[in-house]
């Protein structure tokens, strides 16, 4: 009957499974077997694997065993001769209902996959993988079974005297945490020599933490034990099922998966478990990563997985998700990019520009736009559009606005000694009007500047940043304008709520955004839209500023239109502090644009 079997599976479980435990001393002595006729290929394999493989009959009594066999666990086949496997201890022994349902589920399947404890020769119990095929005749009618049993007790040499108990889970009898280290190590070097895939799976149940809070804890053991019986049938070769901690495990799986693989996976780990008498439910989320494609060290592997099984929870729970090498990497940039951006606040890399604002009918500079910049040390002069990308919608912005206001009110109050009383516009993110805490901050940052008054501080805020939560918007600029401080919307007109915005929040400037300004004199549809939030503001007596003021034409259009306010490159650019004061003294001198404003007298 050899020639009948199916080996093709267990000949593929790999050398960290097949080889023998240094751990557990075996015998030199390699018994016979029953086989005298002439060995054909079947029989060979039966006869020098290095897994140990029973032959049982329809009822799953013991025909044959094979050297191995007998080498792992001290046993003679006349010992075993007619006897069902749990005879001589290769089921579970420690707990009847696991034993029980683990007999049922290999009842329904013709190839099924165990993890289980086996007796060795000295008596004690190590842990193993049973694969078992059962063949069937022409008739379809069970004629015997093949079982393969591997010895999973790999211990290192040099751990020889510890218990098995620190590479083996006590409850589930799976390698632990620490032999899966190893197994992950051995793993990778046997895709790499054999040129195939492994796939890292780490695996954990749905609010495992519920269900054992609602059933107990002595339940929830034996449903552990349960799940863990259930996956590891659905395993293939040398495929490995280790639990880790609490709900979760990891698989290694040697053959090529596919989404179908997970989906069914997964699909199995619905179906519902009887548990004392209860029907349980359960999902899991799985979190996938590949190697050699996800190329790194394996404790990187593991811990890919956990954030692929996490994103997975993200998404709802009960499915899996792919871990993204290349995402990975860019988010790894991604990271490495804002820690340098912190330390270049901690370091004093950053620096303000002011962008001076004026009254273009009287010629007067009413105010100053703070602009960031990045000083980089080997980059240059970095501006706002290089960096600021790097921290959108972080806690970054928070921490980079209240380094913006701070410096602003510092600038303030030395240019005060030097006479210039100019207010400064500070630009804030959205995210500021969403932090509660803002206006407490705000005035703690106010109050280290007793001599600047408050009203020389002006926040300005993008017209979409208030479109994310109206209320606290307005709850927090109500707070900050008890202060004494004001604000001013930016970029009018890029949003889609300005009318709204023009009724409903208290803002003392609006500024056209410099994007319609800038191409007003040569595109229709521009100037439209300037001449629209020039008579909205107008209509709801709000003063505005023009941006990206660029020639005395944009300037004189704008006064046309009933906008006196502007800035931009035509007046000045963005300079340094200790520019400001050269630049005050030179602006009078400006012939073009004084004319503009005599012009207009």
């Amino acid at each position: 009957m050899y020639e009948s079997l199916n080996l093709s599976k267990e000949q593929s479980l790999s050398q960290q499974h097949s080889q023998p435990s240094p751990s557990l001393p075996r015998s030199n002595a390699m018994p016979t077997t029953s086989v005298s006729h002439a060995a054909s290929p079947a029989e060979s394999v039966f006869s020098y694997a290095n897994e140990a493989i029973i032959i049982t009959d329809a009822e799953n009594r013991v025909v044959e065993v094979n050297p191995a066999f007998c080498e792992l666990t001290g046993i003679k086949q006349g010992d075993v001769q007619g006897k069902t496997p749990e005879a001589f201890s290769i089921l579970p022994l420690d707990d009847s209902r696991t034993t029980r349902l683990m007999r049922e589920e290999l009842q329904l399947r013709d190839r099924s996959k165990s993890q289980v404890s086996y007796r060795s020769h000295d008596g004690q119990f190590y842990p193993g993988m049973m694969s078992i095929n059962r063949v069937r005749n022409e008739l379809g009618e069970i004629d015997h079974h093949v079982i393969v049993l591997a010895d999973l007790s790999a211990i290192p040499a040099h751990a020889r005297h510890l218990n098995r108990e620190v590479y083996f889970d006590a409850l589930t009898g799976l390698p632990n945490l620490q032999l899966l280290t190893q197994l992950i190590q051995e793993s990778m070097q046997h895709a790499e020599a054999k040129q195939l895939p492994l796939a890292v799976c780490s695996l954990d149940i749905d609010f495992f933490k519920n269900i054992n809070d609602r059933l107990g804890s002595t339940v929830g053991d034996v449903l552990l034990s349960s799940f863990s019986q259930r996956i590891s049938h659905l395993l293939f070769g040398d495929d490995v099922l280790a639990r880790v901690g609490g709900d979760e495990f990891v698989l290694l799986l040697h053959h090529g998966v596919d989404d179908d693989f997970f989906e069914k996976l997964l699909g199995s780990i619905r179906q519902p478990m009887m548990i004392e008498g209860q029907s349980v439910h359960l999902t899991a989320s799985l979190g996938v990563t590949l190697y050699p494609n996800d190329r790194v060290q394996g404790d990187v592997l593991l811990r890919h997985a956990n954030q692929a099984m996490y994103r997975a929870k993200q998404r709802g729970r009960d499915t899996f998700h792919l871990f993204d090498p290349n995402h990975d990497r860019l988010l790894q940039v991604r990271h490495e990019q804002r820690q340098r951006f912190i330390d270049a606040l901690t370091n004093n890399e950053l620096c303000l520009y002011y962008q001076p604002q004026v009254d273009m009918r009287s010629g007067k500079v009413v105010g100053l736009e703070a602009l960031i910049r990045w000083q980089h040390p080997e980059e240059g002069l970095l501006a706002p559009v290089q960096f600021l990308p790097i921290i959108d919608t972080t806690p970054l912005e928070v921490d980079l606005g209240e380094w913006v206001i701070e410096r602003a009110l510092r600038q303030l109050s030395e240019w005060q000694v030097q006479g210039i009383a100019l207010p400064i516009n500070v630009n804030i993110s959205p995210t500021h009007l969403l932090v509660s805490d803002f206006s407490q901050r705000l005035g703690e940052l106010l109050a280290r500047y007793p001599d600047v008054p408050p009203a020389m501080l002006k926040l300005e805020v993008l017209e979409s940043a208030a479109m994310h939560d109206i209320q606290a918007a307005l709850q927090n600029m109500a707070r900050c304008q008890s202060l004494g401080v004001s604000f001013a919307i930016d970029d009018f007109g890029t949003g889609f709520s300005s009318l709204t915005h023009l009724r409903q929040l208290p803002v003392s400037l609006i500024k056209i955004d410099q994007s319609f300004v800038r191409d007003m004199l040569t595109d229709q549809d521009d100037m439209a839209i300037v001449e629209s939030v020039i008579y909205m503001a107008n209509r709801f007596k709000r003063p505005m500023l023009a941006e990206g003021v660029e020639t005395l034409d944009h300037a004189k259009a704008l006064m046309a239109l009933g906008c006196d306010l502007a800035q931009g490159y035509g007046i000045a650019r963005p300079m340094p502090a200790e520019a400001l004061p050269t630049w005050l003294e030179i602006w009078p001198g400006r012939e073009e644009w004084g004319s503009l404003a005599l012009a207009d007298n």
